[in-house]
């Protein structure tokens, strides 16, 4: 009921409409009763007594039952339409709150979820949380009905309401035993059909790899298990009602069968006419169909639970990012401002696992807290991982740090902390030396773009890849995409800028897909450029004009930007101004690329090795461009 009542509040006209409607559905629905019993006893027995009727009695009797069969249809008509306007708008409104409530929280809360369950929280959950409001006027509707039907047999005969009257606590009772014997299954189906998405969404997205693996059949099987554990649990959801449907089915109809031999009796007795009987039985055949929607709500009721408590689980999850007041010095680079300083301090990150699911959280709602049933999962375990141990090094503006490292050093968490995509536990990231957590809401992300190592393209034209909805214009679009050196293939695309690059960018090679997403970056003309290993997939030689060209810019004052890259070629690494050298998470060196070479083992050893394996893909004749924009991935 708690769970209603939020709908309720949100929606309160929209209900009250509904609801009246349904209360004139009622009304009508005890009306067409009284006007058969009236016809009954008023125009169809005089015209057995007498042998015939006249055409006024039999209009008026028409007239009677044809007016309220229409106000019936129009308080039908009402509820279905009102009950259904405030069942999607309550979708509408949750499936709007979660997702957004998924773009505010940090990325730390993501690392402990997977995507398929989040999907099924924005969608089965939310269809299932408000499935019992389609039902729920008819519901209320039916208690009117419950009501003004009770007072009108009460009037008419005690003795048959009495009988009629015992079918309403026998359908109370299997209702109870009914929710109970539902609710664990309803809860184990809802879970389950989470499980289902985690795994297809997980085998869609690994779907290259799948393919390249050969490994088809083992993904085909490990959805089978998953589809068929909700198979099955849908059966089970499937075998509670089919053994208590029928039974609810047929209270009514044994209380109409119960009425109709009682009322025999004391129609022979005397204390009745048949006009009451008709009065009596046909208003218990009435109320046998809309009894039942009762039994629709609260047959939705524990799938509406599980929903809602999931549902809340995400809404009422808490570490989101705190935002301050200050504004960061100068305007974006390319604009006329200066680049950025960055400094960091002593930094610690650690990445939290869940040992069980998380989404649920503690109950609570707007306007209330959601029922008790079914009781909520322990609270879950977290295992931590320290990736990051008192980070430290500084950037001045318009420099280029290099940062290197082996496989696991923490370097792309490194990056994620510098455009704050998540806040360390301890040390402080300063971005022209303010905190960057003092900075207000969109001050980082106004200052700051990352290039990540997961090239990520929408199904859109390549215009919409870069702008990402920046206003700006085309050729400020050819600027950024010169840049990274891209324009010389979209150019040579079928239709420019307006070529739709397919989902994912999968008409692309990846060394197009990574250089419009640096294209993307550049756009906006960032004054501190974080690149994660950005342009791994893309030809040496096309990788060292990219550098070359944002080195240029930054010596011109052009596009002044503050460069951090992610690096494991030599070339690359050679053209920054400092190096700044890692393992398990900490800095052990930091210099210029010839000094680090000189007096670190280490960071020889490592620089010297991606050289090797570099010259050894090349020999191989894996070494970049064949063509056109078509690189081959080049590996690490």
């Amino acid at each position: 009921m708690r769970v209603l009542g939020v709908a309720v509040r949100a929606e309160p006209r929209v209900f009250a409409l509904s609801v009246a409607a349904s209360g004139l559905y009622a009304a009508m629905t005890v009306g067409t009763a009284q006007v058969l019993g009236w016809a009954t006893e008023e125009v169809i027995l005089p015209a057995f007594r007498s042998g015939d009727t006249t055409a006024g009695a039999l209009s008026a009797a028409a007239a009677a039952i044809l007016a309220v069969a229409l106000f019936k249809a129009l308080g039908v008509a009402g509820r279905r339409f009102y009950a259904g306007l405030m069942q999607y708008r309550m979708q509408a409104r949750y499936r709007r709150a979660v997702t957004r409530q998924y773009l505010r929280l940090p990325l730390a809360w993501h690392h402990r979820h997977p995507t398929g369950q989040l999907l099924s929280n924005a969608n089965a959950d939310v269809e299932a949380t408000w499935a019992p409001i389609a039902p729920l006027p008819m519901a209320v509707g039916v208690v009117f009905m419950l009501v003004i039907a009770a007072v009108s047999i009460l009037l008419t005969d005690v003795t048959a309401a009495v009988v009629g009257f015992l079918v309403f606590p026998a359908i109370a009772l299997l209702n109870v035993l009914y929710q109970r014997r539902l609710a664990p299954v309803a809860t184990r189906a809802q879970q389950l059909r989470a499980e289902v998405s985690e795994v297809a969404h997980e085998s869609f997205e690994g779907g290259l790899v799948v393919k390249t693996l050969g490994r088809e059949r083992s993904e085909t099987e490990r959805f089978a298990g998953a589809a068929n554990s909700l198979r099955d649990a849908n059966i089970a959801v499937g075998r509670v009602r089919g053994l208590f449907d029928p039974v609810l089915e047929a209270l009514p109809n044994l209380g109409v069968l119960a009425v109709l031999w009682v009322g025999s009796i004391r129609l022979e007795a005397g204390a009745m006419t048949a006009g009451d009987v008709v009065h009596v039985a046909y208003l218990f055949t009435l109320l046998a169909w809309p009894i039942r929607a009762l039994g629709w709500v609260l047959a939705e009721v524990p799938r509406s639970v599980v929903g809602w408590r999931r549902v809340r689980g995400v809404l009422d999850a808490g570490g989101s990012l705190p935002y301050g007041e200050h504004t960061l010095d100068g305007e974006r680079g390319g604009d006329g401002g200066r680049a950025a300083s960055l400094e960091v301090r002593e930094i610690r990150f650690a990445y939290e696992t869940t040992t069980q699911d998380a989404d649920l959280g503690d109950p609570a709602g707007d306007g209330g807290a959601p029922p008790e049933i079914p009781e909520p999962p322990e609270k879950p375990e977290h295992a931590r991982t320290t990736v990051l141990h008192d980070v430290t090094f500084s950037a001045d503006p318009g420099r280029t740090i290099a940062i290197v490292g082996p496989t696991g050093s923490g370097k792309s968490t490194l990056t994620a902390l510098l455009v704050r995509l998540v806040d360390p536990e301890d040390g402080l990231v300063l971005l022209d030396g303010v905190d960057v957590r003092d900075v207000e809401r969109g001050g980082v992300a106004e200052t700051a773009a990352l290039v990540p190592q997961q090239t990520f393209l929408f199904d859109d034209d390549v215009r919409g890849n870069v702008t990402l909805g920046l206003d700006v214009p085309d050729e400020r679009v050819w600027e950024a995409l010169r840049l990274a050196q891209a324009d010389g293939f979209v150019a040579a695309l079928s239709e420019g800028l307006d070529t739709k690059v397919g989902e994912r960018g999968a008409t692309l090679s990846g060394g197009q897909r990574q250089r419009l997403a640096l294209a993307r970056a550049l756009v906006r003309r960032p004054r501190l450029l974080v690149l994660d290993d950005a342009t791994s997939s893309v030809d040496p030689q096309v990788e060292a004009r990219i550098l070359q060209g944002i080195r240029d810019a930054q010596e011109s004052g052009g596009g002044a930007a503050t460069v951090v890259v992610v690096a494991y070629r030599k070339a690359t690494i050679s053209l920054a101004d400092e190096v700044v050298y890692m393992e398990h998470g900490r800095v052990l060196d930091r210099g210029p690329h010839a000094e680090l070479l000189t007096r670190s083992e280490g960071y020889r050893n490592l620089v010297n090795a991606y050289e090797r394996a570099e010259a050894e893909q090349e020999a191989l004749g894996a070494d970049g461009e064949t063509g056109e924009g078509e690189e081959q991935e080049a590996l690490a």
